[in-house]
């Protein structure tokens, strides 16, 4: 490759010469403007053809930022994320990416027109005035980041701009996990409705709302006393799917102790009842934690009962997340290693068990084991001393 630098009025300019086009072999040559001095012109000469000769030169287009981002969400994002997470994706580009930069050729994009995008959200991004959460605008920043990473790896530019910007500082929000006499009070109260398994689940195994939802008949295994976490529920605009594990130690085992493991056989025996009362009205297959009917239940109708059993019992929290972060701080406190933790909750690194869900600040509090709250009681007395549900609840 040939380049030289030429100055025209005051202003020095950069010409590289590239391959011929494939196509109709006509010469092809790329001119660079700008330059105040003849060695600041000789210097992106000389970096630009380094980046020629190692493969790393991007060779500039007409492609907008708008352009491209729709056509990352369409060619990576789509096939490579969850439902869920392309929606994200997808509003953050459309209501507040494009918006910002989405003018500008993607070539062209600097540090500084990003920098101002966050500037100009932290200050007035919400429609109705005042300014975007810090939170938030680092969602954006994150989403853009990731965009443009691909971008480099697809040779369409040399850099990521994101990289060299600062993002808004967040304080990490603590997540408030409840002690094991509070979850213990909290099984107590969801006696006598449909919301009683799913809490017990979340308390004694730590899955999450969506793994607990998609969990099959099949994937319990009563003798051996454990389940297996092999998918999750998730809900879009375009309905109720089942998705696999996010990683590899996703799909894992948990064990059950006693109380979960009675509660599920009750369980099985109250939807075998009703399977028979329903016949050909019960429309369910093979879930644990479904509707009356045997089908689906919704994570978002799943949530409104939840927050409902919580107003009429009068009670300001924990939110249903909020119970997978206390199983995770009782184990802890109760001396299981930090690595048992991380598997049984299906993380990849212990470091991040560590980060997000374990409060060290209870350390110091004497150990209150629920199963030891619970477990002195028959199954029995905790259905309220009736002999099944009665799903009068939520």
């Amino acid at each position: 490759m040939k380049g030289h630098v030429k100055k025209r009025g005051s202003v020095w300019y950069v010409k590289i010469e590239l391959e011929r086009d494939p196509v109709t072999n006509k010469r092809r040559q790329k001119w660079y403007s700008g330059f105040e001095t003849k060695k600041a012109a000789e210097a992106e000469l000389a970096k630009l053809l380094h980046q020629i000769q190692t493969g790393a030169f991007a060779e500039p287009s007409r492609l907008t930022v708008a352009e491209y981002l729709r056509k990352w969400l369409a060619d990576y994002a789509k096939p490579n994320v969850s439902g869920k997470t392309y929606e994200r994706y997808e509003q953050i580009v459309e209501k507040d990416l494009i918006p910002g930069v989405g003018a500008l050729a993607l070539s062209k994009l600097q540090p500084l027109h990003v920098q101002r995008m966050y500037s100009d959200q932290l200050t007035s991004g919400r429609k109705r005035g005042g300014g975007l959460s810090a939170q938030t605008v680092l969602h954006h920043h994150r989403v853009l980041r990731k965009a443009l990473a691909q971008a480099v790896r697809w040779n369409l530019i040399v850099a990521n701009p994101a990289d060299r910007v600062e993002p808004p500082r967040v304080r990490a929000e603590e997540v408030k996990p409840i002690d094991e006499v509070s979850a213990a009070w909290l099984i107590e109260v969801a006696q006598g409705t449909r919301l009683y398994l799913p809490i017990l689940l979340a308390v004694f195994t730590g899955m999450r709302r969506g793994e607990i939802l998609a969990l099959r008949w099949q994937d319990v295994e009563f003798d051996a006393g454990y389940l297996h976490v092999r998918r999750a529920v998730e809900e879009t605009k375009a309905g109720v799917t089942f998705k696999e594990p996010k990683s590899r130690k996703g799909r894992r085992m948990v064990s059950l102790t006693p109380t979960v493991t009675e509660a599920l056989r009750f369980q099985r025996t109250v939807q075998e009842d009703r399977r028979k009362i329903l016949g050909p009205a019960y429309l369910g297959g093979d879930l644990v934690c479904c509707r009356e009917d045997g089908s689906i239940w919704k994570p978002a109708a799943f949530d409104s009962a939840y927050r409902q059993l919580l107003k009429r019992r009068k009670l300001d929290g924990p939110t249903f997340h909020a119970l997978r972060h206390s199983h995770a701080s009782h184990l802890l406190r109760s001396g299981v290693d930090p690595k048992v933790i991380s598997e049984r909750l299906g993380h990849s690194k212990v470091a991040f068990t560590l980060d997000k869900y374990v409060t060290w600040s209870w350390l110091s509090r004497p150990i209150v084991v629920v199963n030891k709250v619970i477990e002195n009681r028959r199954v029995d007395s905790l259905w309220g001393g009736r002999s099944r549900p009665s799903h009068s609840g939520p």
